[in-house]
């Protein structure tokens, strides 16, 4: 009878080491799992920033091409010209304010005109419209949207720069507008401010 018992007491042994190693590889079937999901997540993420990024940059992409192909066509046209009180460089024509008003009303006055605030996206354009100048003078950039995020009025972000050193400073107000100085170099101030302002429209 005591042969009997201590048989018994053995198989439980056994079978608890039995359940004990069997244990083993479940919690490593377990963490594979679970590692395996992380990883299935994290990849699922970077793909889609990837997606994201060059849907982006396809955009900016077409954008440049559509501008090129454009300023082609323009080149190819000689005889476009400008109306009356307007100074035609490249494919656009540039009309310089008399007057001083707020950013907004400034931009307000070129679309009344069929026209919008300078756009300024390469150096011989910045050349150009600063030779116009004879004070500080509104062009078609602000952070209205959002703060610090500098975008044209027609919506494009902001590629090509001309700030002057410390600039944009983003002063006490909250929404600020872009301006050129004579001196060629782009400073920010409220919209609020008045400054003449200059308009483009295509030839």
């Amino acid at each position: 009878m005591e042969k009997i018992y201590d048989n018994a007491v053995d198989v439980k042994t056994l079978s608890s080491r039995s359940s004990t190693i069997q244990e083993g590889p479940r919690r490593l079937l377990r963490a594979s799992v679970l590692g395996l999901g992380l990883l299935s997540v994290f990849l699922l993420a970077g793909l889609i920033g990837l997606a994201v990024h060059y849907h982006n940059s396809v955009g900016v992409r077409d954008q440049r091409i559509n501008q090129l192909v454009d300023r082609l066509h323009c080149f190819m046209d000689k005889e476009k010209s400008c109306p009356e009180g307007w100074k035609k460089f490249g494919c656009s024509c540039y009309n310089i304010s008399t007057e001083k008003a707020s950013w907004e009303q400034s931009r307000d006055n070129c679309t009344a005109r069929g026209a919008h605030l300078v756009i300024v996206d390469r150096k011989e354009e910045q050349e150009f419209i600063s030779s116009m100048t004879k004070e500080y003078t509104w062009i078609g950039l602000s952070d209205r949207e959002e703060e610090g995020t500098w975008k044209w009025v027609d919506g494009s972000p902001l590629n090509l720069t001309f700030w002057k050193e410390t600039q944009p400073d983003n002063g006490a107000e909250r929404t600020h507008g872009a301006y050129i100085s004579p001196s060629a170099w782009w400073k920010d101030r409220s919209c609020r401010n008045h400054l003449p302002w200059i308009c483009e429209k295509e030839a």
